[in-house]
């Protein structure tokens, strides 16, 4: 049966899931949303005896219904190869009283790399099917490590191009170097004078302009997204909670039905989103703990039902999640008015005119599997440093607020079933801060004396993406003000 998208904006609008890759955003700033979740088709016991690559096939041709089979494995293989440093491509490791998800072994050592490998495919390969002509603009937001997973991705992939805008000052010095120094004659990265929502703003802005797009089409071009907007990078990620629980299932940890709950430090919100997708799958999760950091917008909204953008921007430790406007929270906020189009448009609008808007009792009530907190930076630390004490495991800051709410729910709730946390960064991703968590005197140290330090210290080897730019020249120095980002892409593009 073929799965339609429909728009959180418009239920008018529909598109099969090429033509929803292909959009990356609906129109009149909407997302595409599955029109229902279908039921795996595969045993829980099939499962687990699958590596990542079936797992991902089981999970993704029922998402992705106008892929043909020889389609979707060849998007699959090519993306889940030795691009990875381990076989398992997501190991599971446990420590601490969690099973920590690594999804960190990709390219550019955090977990957006497990579905931008795979985009750049499933977007060329739903290029192909519809007959598009033009060049595909990949038009991109980041707070630190989506931008350089995309550039990775779609570095010199023919009929691409790909514009990068990130924080200036909001993301580290590694997740910056990794960036300017990407290679590609189709890449562009530019840091704005703003912080990631300005960013993120900016790049919807320019989606939604009707003459903008019109224009583009008019020089042979069109915008596609890489950010998580983009239904084709969440339904990837929808496959290494499903692996998860197939390997819990694999080592005897739990038994075929066992519910696991899930921590996901939570930023723009799609990552837990696709769990709770894969849920509603039957992948028995049972509780969704969102883990947020001192910008704590998401723990507010699970506590009261109401967002509200209008506060202080926080840079912290943990810079991919410094996020204020969760854009695929729309997707679960549609989810819960009982998929009611107008519904979510009308609580948008809200957000857009007033910063903020209010849920409903009755969608409140939907909300009852989600538990949200937070860490402030001096348990972020603190977290790192137990850790590392108790269990010798070396831990990103972004892992560690995930591992600090976790113990915050355990504490609030005495539940104790088996949980995943998901690990979202290689902790030589955030060098600095993780090692002046384990003893302030390191602070002294530069960048890469600090990696050669944490490698004698964890004895897990420097990535590849680390050696790669100690000494990569810097390519990419472009810096704009958030007004002037479309007339960057112009210069970019030539028109």
């Amino acid at each position: 049966m073929e799965l339609i998208y429909k728009s959180t904006r418009n239920s008018n609008e529909t598109a099969t899931a090429s033509m929803a890759i292909l959009k990356g955003l609906a129109n009149e700033g909407g997302l595409f949303v599955p029109d229902s979740i279908p039921s795996l088709d595969v045993s829980l016991e099939e499962l687990s005896k699958m590596d990542y690559r079936e797992v991902a096939y089981s999970i993704m041709k029922l998402m992705l219904t106008d892929f043909t089979e020889e389609e979707l494995k060849y998007c699959i293989n090519s993306a889940y190869d030795k691009k990875f440093d381990t076989d398992e491509i997501a190991p599971l490791v446990k420590k601490n009283g969690a099973y920590y998800l690594e999804l960190f072994h990709g390219a550019t050592i955090a977990f957006k790399d497990m579905a931008l490998s795979i985009l750049p495919y499933l977007l060329t390969t739903s290029a192909k099917k519809n007959n598009v002509k033009n060049e595909i603009v990949i038009l991109t937001a980041t707070s630190g490590d989506t931008g350089k997973a995309a550039l990775a991705g779609f570095a010199d992939v023919p009929g691409t191009k790909i514009i990068v805008f990130y924080p200036k000052n909001g993301v580290s010095p590694i997740q910056e170097k990794q960036m300017v120094t990407q290679k590609g004659d189709n890449t562009f990265v530019v840091g704005i004078t703003g912080n990631f929502d300005d960013a993120q703003t900016g790049v919807k802005k320019m989606f939604s302009d009707v003459e903008l797009n019109k224009y583009l089409a008019d020089n042979g071009y069109q915008f596609s997204s890489a950010n998580s907007i983009n239904i084709g990078r969440l339904v990837p990620q929808m496959v290494y909670y499903a692996y998860a629980y197939s390997r819990l299932v694999a080592s005897g940890e739990i038994k075929v039905g066992d519910k696991i709950n899930v921590v996901v430090p939570t930023g723009n919100f799609g990552n837990i989103l696709a769990a709770y997708y894969v849920r509603e799958m039957g992948i028995p999760i049972n509780k969704f703990i969102c883990a947020s950091n001192e910008n704590k917008v998401l723990f507010d909204f699970f506590t009261t039902g109401s967002y509200d953008r209008n506060r202080q921007f926080i840079l912290t430790t943990s810079p991919s999640m410094d996020i204020l406007i969760s854009s695929n929270l729309e997707r679960l906020i549609y989810r819960i008015a009982g998929n009611d189009a107008t519904k979510n448009k009308e609580l948008m609008s809200e957000l857009n005119s007033n910063g903020k808007y209010t849920i409903t009792d009755e969608m409140k009530k939907n909300l009852v599997d989600f538990y949200g907190n937070y860490a402030s930076e001096a348990e972020t630390s603190a977290t790192i440093k137990k850790v590392y004490e108790s269990d010798n495991y070396i831990m990103d800051t972004h892992t560690a607020v995930a591992a600090a709410v976790y113990d915050k729910y355990v504490a609030d709730t005495g539940d104790k079933t088996p949980t995943v946390i998901a690990s979202t960064a290689s902790p030589y991703k955030f060098t600095r801060s993780v090692m002046n968590s384990i003893d302030a005197n390191y602070d002294k140290q530069t960048d890469f004396e600090l990696v050669d330090e944490l490698n004698r210290l964890s004895n897990v080897k420097v990535p590849q993406a680390i050696e790669d730019i100690r000494t990569a020249p810097v390519r990419h120095n472009t810096v704009c003000d958030k007004e002037d980002m479309l007339k960057e892409v112009k210069n970019f593009l030539g028109i």
